[in-house]
């Protein structure tokens, strides 16, 4: 038994709110691998959206489309373009979380409310977090269907799966870190796992800070950035700028065994930023690859970052933008004991963002 009065189980979902809900689930499928397992339409009796639920390992995608111009999700998408609007957690207890959340100052977007099916009874219930972003409770158990009431099994499974085992960590962009840190220790419970300073998260040009908040457990790893003063625009900066405000900025996506993962994606039209051959020179120097179970001229040749601490190592990856606004994209990780980020390629990584900005004209 838990003492915890809101436990969190772990991710249930990540929820899109896009334009094209069809186009966005023929994407994930076929470039990053996700089954398309369900479906809420008019077909379906779900009148004023479409939504598309796709799977891959633990991980649990929804796409969801508005189907009216004054909709709340067209008028999202308006706003910020494709994007995640919820970051669900499976909880024991809807209610309770809900009712504890707002004793702890959360603000409040959709009272718990009990959906009862012919596959069971399911609860939800929903808080706002940072910009539109919410977080939503879901106990499913003792529910059976397919994902939730007015979706349908809808079985369209991915021509080459990419590997993905679980949601490893979430990132989100702020104004203010300091507040959306005190939050989720708040209202949540979460810890502070690690803290990154514009010391160690800078370039020549722009720096960002950012701090690591999780469960104390590891199912769900919330970091936090926010712009430092730089030179030129930051990264943080594009994004607050062409998302209109905070937001996910991406999402890691564990794997266990990454070099088959990147190939699989590259192959399906999946791009990455680009590592310089002298990053891999340093490789060779910086880490101790005795205690590593990695070939470094395999790395090399698929632009794959390898970082190193006490606990053990990482290997990480980091693709483009996965729309036209430069906000979302995705990173894919295998962790090999080591509870860190890659602190030692974030040097690496931004000089690589960088030149990706500097293309856009937005450094």
């Amino acid at each position: 038994m838990t003492n915890d009065p809101m436990p969190l189980l772990g991710y249930d979902y990540i929820e899109f709110y896009v334009g094209n809900a069809r186009q966005a689930a023929h994407y994930y499928r076929t470039a990053f691998g996700f089954d398309v397992t369900a479906y809420a339409g008019p077909e379906t009796g779900v009148r004023d959206r479409s939504s598309y639920v796709l799977e891959q390992g633990e991980l649990r995608f929804v796409v969801t489309a508005g189907l009216h111009p004054d909709h709340e999700i067209t008028r999202h998408h308006h706003l910020h373009g494709d994007g995640v609007k919820d970051v669900a957690f499976a909880v024991p207890d809807a209610e309770k979380a809900y009712e504890v959340a707002l004793e702890r100052g959360a603000e409040p977007y959709r009272k718990p409310e009990t959906i009862e099916s012919d596959d069971g009874t399911l609860v939800l219930s929903a808080i706002r977090a940072y910009g539109d972003t919410i977080h939503t409770f879901v106990d499913r158990s003792r529910y059976g269907g397919v994902f939730l009431p007015g979706y349908q099994p809808h079985h369209l499974p991915a021509p080459r799966p990419a590997g993905f085992t679980h949601i490893d960590h979430v990132v989100c962009n702020v104004e203010h870190m300091d507040e959306w840190a005190r939050f989720y220790a708040d209202v949540m419970g979460f810890t502070q796992l690690h803290h990154f300073d514009d010391e160690q998260i800078s370039t020549e040009y722009t720096a960002l800070m950012s701090k690591v908040l999780w469960d104390g457990e590891g199912r769900i790893k919330l970091p936090i950035n926010e712009p430092a003063e730089g030179r030129k625009k930051s990264q943080i900066e594009e994004y607050l700028d062409f998302y209109r405000g905070p937001g996910v900025q991406h999402i890691a996506l564990a794997t266990g065994d990454i070099v088959s993962t990147v190939e699989t994606l590259k192959a399906q039209g999946i791009q990455f930023l680009y590592v310089p051959g002298t990053y891999y020179e340093d490789l060779r120097e910086r880490l101790d690859w005795s205690r590593m179970d990695a070939e470094i001229d395999r790395l090399a040749e698929l632009g794959i970052l390898a970082d190193q601490d006490d606990e053990g190592y990482l290997l990480q990856i980091f693709t483009k933008n996965v729309q036209d606004r430069p906000t979302v994209f995705y990173e894919v990780i295998e962790r090999h004991g080591s509870r860190g980020f890659g602190v030692g390629n974030f040097k690496a990584l931004f000089e690589a963002i960088e030149r990706e900005q500097a293309l856009r004209g937005n450094l």
